[in-house]
């Protein structure tokens, strides 16, 4: 991998995009994430991969690391809430607080995330902690 990160994390998302399995794309993402790790970006794409396989307690760190890196994102907080979901601990509900906050602000960015959790539900229709969020921050 010699290309820049930016364009790493472009041919990932469009491996995602294109329906490459979760499980195949978290060795790509973890590898963008050992040579960049204060690439925020980078953690918050493979806690989504490893929320999507079912891996709660890795995507719990790649969150929080996500969080502590950039904690405006959005998604970054929103993975967080769902692995604090899935892992069972509080203070779910600041996350979504800020996630809410910066949706109201931003039109394209509350599309992103809606479109984000469609993608979700998708891919992994029985996900209880993503319907929870999806009914705090959209419905």
């Amino acid at each position: 991998m010699s290309e820049s990160i930016e364009t790493l994390l472009d041919e990932g998302l469009a491996k995602y995009q294109a329906g490459e399995n979760p499980e195949d794309l978290i060795p790509y993402f973890q590898e963008i994430c050992d040579r960049a790790p204060r690439n925020a970006t980078a953690w918050s794409c493979l806690a989504w991969l490893y929320l999507l396989t079912e891996q709660e307690k890795k995507a719990l760190k790649a969150a929080q690391k996500s969080v502590k890196i950039e904690s405006k994102a959005p998604q970054a907080r929103i993975n967080l809430a769902l692995a604090m979901l899935e892992v069972g601990e509080k203070g779910v509900r600041q996350h979504i607080e800020m996630a809410q906050r910066i949706m109201s602000l931003d039109n394209q960015i509350a599309s992103d995330i809606q479109d984000n959790i469609e993608d979700g539900l998708t891919r992994r229709p029985d996900w209880e902690s993503l319907k929870r969020v999806k009914k705090w921050l959209i419905d």
